[in-house]
C-alpha cells in the first residue's frame, strides 16, 4: 500500500490493490483442485468416461465403415457385368437386342484394366429332375431340384469362387463337351455329396454326369452355391444352349468407367448399343453413407455419456462452493472481487474438464487401436477427433462450472463469514 496526501488538512488516501493477480488466481485454483484428491478422481472419471465413449464410438464407426467399404470395393468395385440389351418387339414383348459371342472372354481380356472374364448361361432342363441316384420312386416325396447353369472354365475365377473339393473343369472339358459337373456347396449338401474322390455322379433326368468338384465362397454370384454347373460345351451339346446370357469381367480398381465404354465395342464394333454394361463408378459413396448412419447412433450414445460427465463436474463444483463459503468470504474481505471468485471456480472446472478430456481421449484412441489389431482390422481414426475431444472436455468443464462460479461470486463477505 502507498499513502498519498491530497491536500492540507485532508486525511491520507490509501491506494490499495483490491484485485488478485493472475498468479494468485492460479495458485488458489490449483489448491482447490488438489485439496481432495479422491473427489478429483471421481469428478474427472465422469469426463474421462464421456470423452472415451465419444472417441471409441466414433472411432469404431469410422473403422467399421472402412472395413465394409473395403470389402465392397474388393468385390463390386472390381466387377463388370455385360448382358444383351433388351428391346421391344412388334408384339410388345421384350427381346434381346444382341447376342454375346462365344469368344467374348477373349475379346474383353485384351482391354486395359481387365484381369479375367467368364461366360454364364441359364440351362433349361425342362422338367428333368436333378438327383444323386438314378432310381425314380413314385411314392417318394418330390424334392426341389437345384438349378442348372453352364459356364466357361474361367468364370469361377472371375466371380471369385473357390474349389473346396476336387477341381474345376477346364477348357478341354468344355471343348469336348464332357459330361462333368461342378456343384455349389449348398447344392452338394442337398444332393448328399461331400467328396469327389470316389467319382460320384448326379443325374439330370436319366443322364449321368460325373461330379469333379465342389465350390464355395462365390462373392459375386452367390446363387451358384445352389446350382449344378456344367461346362458350356456340354450344355450346348446336351441342352441346345444357343448363346451365353451373361459375361462377368473382373477388372482392376478404378477401371470400371473405361471398361464399360470399351467392352461393348470389343464385343460388337458395329452395334455396341446391343449390350448393357453394369460397371462400378469411379468413386463409391458406400463408405460415406454407412459412416453417416452409424455415426448418428454412436454420437447420441457418446453425447449421453459426456452429458453425465458434465453433470458430475457441475455437481461436485457446486458442492465445493457450499463447503468453501468461509474461504470465499475471507477472500472477499481481503479484497477479492466477484470476478476473482468466479474466475477461480471457472478455472477449476475447466482444468478438471481438460484433464478428463485428455485422459479420456487417450484411452479412447488406445481402445480403438487395440480392438482393431485383435480383429485384424485397419484402425481408422481422424487425428482431429482425438484433439477435438480432448478440448471438448475443457468446454464441458467450462459449461458445467458456469452456474457454480456465478453462485460463488454472488456470496457477500459478511454473509459468508457469518455462515462459517
Amino acid at each position: 500500500m502507498e499513502a498519498t496526501s491530497p491536500g492540507w488538512g485532508a486525511p491520507p488516501v490509501i491506494a490499495r490493490a483490491d484485485r488478485f493477480s493472475l498468479q494468485d488466481l492460479l495458485v488458489e485454483a490449483s489448491f482447490g483442485i488438489g485439496a481432495k484428491p479422491s473427489r478429483l478422481i471421481m469428478t474427472t472419471l465422469g469426463t474421462v468416461l464421456g470423452i472415451a465413449s465419444l472417441v471409441v464410438t466414433i472411432g469404431f464407426a469410422q473403422t467399421a465403415a472402412g472395413q465394409i467399404a473395403n470389402q465392397f470395393d474388393a468385390v463390386s468395385a472390381t466387377q463388370v457385368l455385360v448382358v444383351p440389351a433388351e428391346a421391344s418387339s412388334g408384339g410388345g414383348e421384350t427381346v434381346r437386342a444382341g447376342v454375346l459371342p462365344w469368344d467374348a472372354p477373349e475379346r474383353v481380356e485384351r482391354l486395359a484394366g481387365v484381369e479375367r472374364a467368364g461366360l454364364l448361361a441359364e440351362v433349361d432342363v425342362k422338367e428333368a429332375p436333378v438327383t444323386s441316384v438314378p432310381v425314380n420312386d413314385p411314392s417318394a416325396a418330390a424334392l426341389f431340384s437345384p438349378a442348372v447353369v453352364a459356364t466357361s472354365a474361367d468364370l469361377l475365377a472371375a466371380v471369385r469362387g473357390d474349389v473346396v473339393t476336387g477341381r474345376n473343369f477346364d477348357a478341354g472339358h468344355d471343348a469336348r463337351g464332357d459330361r462333368v459337373v461342378v456343384l455349389g456347396a449348398r447344392a452338394a449338401e442337398q444332393l448328399g455329396i461331400n467328396r469327389v474322390d470316389s467319382q460320384p455322379s448326379i443325374f439330370i433326368g436319366e443322364t449321368s454326369y460325373t461330379v469333379i468338384g465342389i465350390i464355395d465362397g462365390v462373392e459375386r454370384r452367390s446363387d451358384l452355391l445352389d446350382s449344378v454347373i456344367l461346362p458350356m460345351g456340354t450344355a450346348r451339346n446336351d441342352f441346345a444352349v444357343s448363346a451365353p446370357s451373361e459375361l462377368h469381367v473382373q477388372i482392376d480398381t478404378g477401371a470400371g468407367t473405361l471398361v464399360s465404354r470399351q467392352a461393348p465395342i470389343a464385343l460388337s464394333p458395329n452395334a455396341p448399343e446391343n449390350f448393357s454394361v453394369t460397371a462400378p463408378s469411379g468413386k463409391s459413396d458406400l463408405q460415406d453413407d454407412i459412416q453417416a448412419d452409424v455415426n448418428i447412433v454412436f454420437l447420441i450414445l457418446g453425447g449421453i455419456a459426456l452429458l453425465a460427465g458434465g453433470l458430475g463436474i457441475a455437481n461436485v463444483t457446486m458442492l465445493s462452493v457450499m463447503e468453501r463459503i468461509g474461504e470465499i468470504g475471507l477472500r472477499r474481505a481481503l479484497g477479492a472481487t466477484r470476478r476473482d471468485i468466479g474466475l477461480q471456480f471457472m478455472v477449476e472446472s475447466v482444468v478438471i474438464g481438460l484433464l478428463g478430456g485428455l485422459i479420456g481421449s487417450a484411452l479412447g484412441v488406445f481402445a480403438v487401436v487395440i480392438v482393431s489389431v485383435l480383429q485384424g482390422w485397419t484402425p481408422i481414426l481422424d487425428p482431429w477427433l482425438a484433439i477435438g475431444c480432448a478440448l471438448l472436455g475443457a468446454v464441458v468443464g467450462l459449461a458445467a462450472g458456469a452456474l457454480p462460479a456465478r453462485r460463488a461470486s454472488n456470496i457477500e463477505p459478511i454473509t459468508a463469514l457469518r455462515g462459517s
